[in-house]
């Protein structure tokens, strides 16, 4: 096999390159503004300490992927070799914010009756020790991934994915766009037409740089003429985060005296870890069924050195694989997107830039090459999968229907007006609305997990293999019984579901102690009728055999 020279830029990498930058951009922007407007954080205080570390995650996490593109490339002798991306944690950014760094700044204020700075400093450690933490995790998980890849099923795999992006990527950014349709449409028909219909643009300006500039001109074409108003004030003062100094402190390493407080939170930090290490097993999957063939310990090892690098910085984000890799490639990029969203990024932090750029560009005009993302991911998910598997990836995106509406009642009742007023789930007066909203949580809580599972027993079964498909709801049943999947609780965290003093963090609400059981004795009443029909169809077969 003759070998090309690796073509690590391409006009392609253009669109890559605005997908995946924008992508953490808004990651940082939604931290900030969160943490300011539930908890009255302090904005510059995050821009300042929090926001850097947590770029620098993504340079490092980025520059190791390109690294590891040249590498298939020379191994592979292929001059297309698209390298895997990486980003902030969308889900544990808002876990963080919920249900880490927000309570421990109240708690701080309130019961430690601190100063809103020394509240802000020990908060941010607590995000610190949680991110060092999750990363440890991570690096331990790293080593039996290539087993778990080889052992779950593409439908498992690829099915999470296609439930995450077709359900979240697409939609959400969807939102955003019908905000403003006229930029949005003009934006949309621009990505939809040059990167799905291949329809080149003329000069051959790449698609989403296109929709960007059209996009952009219509809309402040629209403002000037007063056909659009121009919206409040931002949440953050882009001014605040230019050339922070704060972050820097974190290498004075007094932030190790919080890993006592912060242990706490790892019932919630430690399950969004494990997301993402079945998401990182899952991207990895998705290269391979679009032609590049990563090695699954490495992509998970290099996303938990990143979120190590982050947390010695002051990140408070953890970093991820993201699912795009087949949309990238079908962009055209190779491994110039990553190397220039790793710097563009890393600057954004370090110099502190991203703001006003986040509140220039229109939204609705960049967050079409989202929607492409997303519909590209979910259509690769089907193309990779054997046809008789495509119910089980299908059944997958049942349980992220339900996080979509998690993030839009969490959203309802995370409001600042209503969180101060101390509205929430459990002040509604009618006890079948409450019943329901309680249900969507516990099947939104780990739901790539869920879907994973669920999808792959679907598989096994439908593949006629009944004992798989009952290993995989024996899983299902020890996963509830702990809340590794159908966490009852806000924040989505594990549990110890055995009786437990009532002061002891690890236990749960009376109120709902009983869920973890109902579904765990659910899977083990599956699991054991599976593996009964199992042996009545190997002792019916081999009757047949004997006569």
């Amino acid at each position: 096999m003759s070998k090309s020279p690796y073509q690590w830029a391409a006009p392609g990498d253009v669109n890559a390159f605005f997908g995946l930058m924008l992508d953490n951009i808004a990651d940082l922007l939604l931290a900030v503004g969160l943490l300011a407007a539930v908890f009255e954080f302090p904005t510059k205080f995050a821009l300042s300490y929090m926001v850097p570390g947590s770029a620098v995650g993504v340079l490092a996490g980025d520059l190791f992927f390109f690294a590891m593109a040249f590498q298939l490339a020379k191994k592979s002798g292929r001059p297309d070799i698209t390298a895997m991306p990486l980003g902030l944690d969308t889900p544990s950014t808002f876990g963080m914010v919920f249900f880490v760094l927000g309570p421990a700044f109240l708690e701080a204020k309130g019961a430690m009756g601190m100063n809103e700075h020394d509240a802000a400093i020990f908060t941010w450690h607590i995000g610190i020790c949680s991110i060092f933490v999750s990363g440890l995790f991570k690096l331990g998980c790293a080593a039996v991934s290539n087993a778990v890849r080889n052992i779950v099923p593409r439908a498992g795999l690829l099915g999470s994915l296609a439930a995450v992006a077709l359900v979240l990527i697409s939609f959400l950014p969807l939102l955003e766009i019908l905000k403003t349709p006229l930029v949005g449409f003009l934006s949309l028909s621009i990505v939809l037409a040059t990167l799905v219909a291949r329809v080149k643009l003329p000069f051959r300006i790449p698609g989403a740089l296109g929709a960007l500039l059209v996009g952009s001109v219509v809309f402040y074409t629209m403002r000037a003429s007063g056909f659009l108003e121009h919206t409040g004030g931002a949440l953050i003062d882009p001014h605040d985060a230019l050339l922070p100094a704060g972050w820097l402190t974190a290498f004075r390493f007094e932030w190790t005296a919080a890993l006592g407080h912060s242990l706490k939170y790892l019932p919630i930090v430690l399950p969004f870890a494990l997301g993402t290490v079945v998401g990182g097993i899952d991207c990895t999957e998705s290269a391979a069924a679009a032609g590049d063939e990563y090695d699954t310990n490495r992509v998970v090892g290099v996303e938990a050195i990143a979120t190590l690098i982050a947390a010695l910085c002051g990140g408070v984000i953890q970093t991820t694989p993201y699912i795009g890799h087949p949309a990238y490639k079908a962009m055209g990029g190779r491994a110039a997107y990553t190397l220039a969203t790793a710097l563009f990024v890393g600057g954004a932090g370090v110099f502190g830039y991203f703001g006003y750029l986040y509140l220039l560009i229109p939204k609705a005009a960049v967050f079409p090459v989202l929607v492409f993302v997303g519909l590209e991911i979910s259509a690769q998910s089907f193309r990779a999968t054997p046809k008789k598997h495509y119910t089980a990836v299908a059944l997958a995106c049942a349980p992220a229907l339900a996080a979509l509406v998690l993030i839009f009642v969490d959203k309802i009742f995370g409001d600042p007006a209503l969180f101060r007023k101390g509205v929430s789930i459990a002040s509604l007066a009618g006890d079948e609305l409450k019943s329901e909203l309680l249900t969507i949580r516990v099947l939104a809580n780990g739901f790539i997990v869920t879907s994973l599972i669920w999808a792959s027993a679907l598989a096994a079964l439908i593949d006629r293999r009944l004992l798989l498909a009952a290993a995989y709801f024996l899983a299902a049943a020890c996963a509830s019984l702990f809340g590794v999947i159908h966490s009852p609780l806000p924040g989505s965290p594990v549990f110890w579901p055995f009786p437990a003093p009532a002061t002891w963090a690890g236990g749960l609400p009376e109120s709902v102690a009983h869920i973890p059981w109902s579904y765990a004795s659910a899977y083990l009443a599956t699991a054991v009728l599976l593996a009964a029909w199992a042996a009545w169809r190997a002792a019916t077969d081999q009757q047949i055999a004997d006569q």
